[in-house]
């Protein structure tokens, strides 16, 4: 496919690619997507200077995202002059795969073509590959960008057919749990049971009880005798979360069942024999509870066999237009809603978004929105507002070093000055007069700043 504002460009093509090639004139990012939407392609050649109008404000990363929302695997050449040169370069290091240079010479045009398909050909019998490993319920958590989760996946791959103990680490809300299903499932245990505890949530009296089980009479209140998790699991897997909130008493007894597969009910004196996998998670450094007393050295050693961190949302964005797609796909499943997109300026939202609740935030946050729309597109406006106004407008200028500084500081100022527009705008509830006023200009330059920054009155009545 080839997007451009230039018909000598669409002719140069056409005598290269002949009836293949899809050819579209486009003189905006949103044309842009809507032709992507319309035809389906692997490989988009499109004019550098499209790109870069909207690239003023957002950077070049939440401009190529709505591609790929769209076709996650889609390949982009940008077409650039030798004055846009240093954008080009920024595009492609923002996942761009190449940049060509005008005057386009068919030539080129042929041999990016054939190395874009090659490439392309020998990373899906790549994936196709991987992906027979995996079931049809983890498949779509497996298509991923980022390189430490591909990471994650691969050492997932190694340990699963395995026996060892997993340790995940990571942030709350980071999948640890999700994670673990996915070890148990592409295990040899995969039929037998998967038990989950979250040990942070049961109270320290009953911890140890619920785990190991008692016998009748053990202490008051126990008549009759109870089956622990470990017991209830016995051939399968466990997942313990929240492993450093373990009392000392029921650390001693893990530890016993990790060395030697036994353990006793409480109150009772005959040992119970399992054959349990156990998975461990923790957002807390155990090694730092080891050296703080509070966590036992030989118990640590036992459950850190197979390390796996996962990485947090806010260093992995490049996944979260995947994810946004997926949950869009498990909402109109349980739901009777039919929603197919997302809106481009959600999606800038995201990527700039910190994401202290990781993952389970993105997904409340989806379902959320979901309830609210009433369109087949989620708008900004089914979202929590702070997603678009708690953002510093100088952390979002792209501090391109291959830009000039002149260049930096103009795209500084043009943040700057949309983001106290829609501040104004808000404020004086869309009223044109009151917001000139009290921006200090007259209406003519305030309409003129509207049109710049792609504001509409519209928008901000309240």
């Amino acid at each position: 496919m080839v997007i451009s504002r230039d018909r000598e460009v669409m002719t140069t093509f056409r005598e290269s690619c002949g009836e293949d090639a899809i050819l579209s004139t486009a003189s905006s990012l949103v044309e842009a997507v809507e032709t992507v939407k319309q035809y389906r392609s692997d490989l988009l050649f499109i004019d550098m200077e499209i790109l870069s109008a909207s690239a003023v404000t957002s950077g070049y990363k939440a401009v190529l995202q709505p591609f790929w929302l769209r076709y996650p695997s889609l390949k982009i050449v940008v077409m650039t002059n030798q004055e846009m040169l240093r954008e080009a370069v920024a595009a492609v290091k923002l996942g761009a795969c190449d940049y060509i240079m005008y005057p386009i010479i068919a030539d080129e045009i042929r041999l990016v073509s054939a190395s874009m398909s090659e490439a392309q050909k020998v990373q899906s019998e790549l994936d196709y590959l991987r992906d027979q490993f995996w079931d049809k319920d983890a498949a779509p958590l497996v298509q991923i960008k980022c390189a430490a989760m591909r990471e994650v996946f691969s050492n997932v791959r190694s340990v699963a057919p395995t026996k060892s103990t997993v340790l995940l680490t990571g942030e709350t809300g980071t999948g640890k749990g999700v994670l673990a299903r996915i070890i148990h499932k592409h295990s040899n245990r995969r039929d037998e049971q998967f038990i989950s505890v979250h040990c942070g949530a049961i109270p320290d009296t009953l911890l140890e009880s619920e785990l190991f089980g008692h016998e009748k009479g053990a202490f008051t209140g126990a008549v009759k005798r109870k089956l622990g998790k470990f017991e209830v699991a016995n051939g399968g897997t466990i997942f313990l979360d929240e492993i450093g909130t373990l009392t000392p008493a029921a650390q001693i007894k893990l530890l016993q069942v990790l060395q030697d597969g036994v353990f006793q009910r409480i109150g009772g004196e005959a040992e119970t024999k399992v054959d349990v996998r156990i998975i461990a998670a923790t957002n807390e450094d155990l090694k730092q509870l080891c050296e703080e007393k509070q966590f036992r050295n030989d118990l640590y050693y036992r459950l850190n066999v197979f390390p796996i961190e996962l990485p947090p949302l806010r260093h992995r964005k490049e996944d979260i237009p995947g994810l946004v797609e997926m949950f869009i796909g498990q909402l109109n499943r349980f739901h009777t809603k039919e929603i197919f997109d997302i809106h481009p300026q959600v999606i800038e939202a995201f990527l700039n978004y910190s994401w202290p609740g990781n993952i389970r935030e993105l997904e409340n946050i989806m379902e959320r929105a979901y309830i609210l729309e009433r369109t087949a597109v989620l708008v900004p406006e089914s979202f929590p507002a702070e997603l678009f106004t708690t953002e510093d407008p100088l952390s979002r200028v792209q501090m391109d070093t291959m830009l000039p500084l002149a260049e930096v500081r103009r795209r500084g100022v043009e943040e700057i000055e949309r983001c106290y527009l829609k501040e104004v705008l808000d404020e004086c509830g869309g009223k044109i007069n009151a917001s000139a006023e009290a921006a200090g200009v007259s209406t003519r330059q305030l309409h003129k700043l509207m049109k710049k920054y792609g504001l509409q009155k519209e928008e901000f009545k309240k």
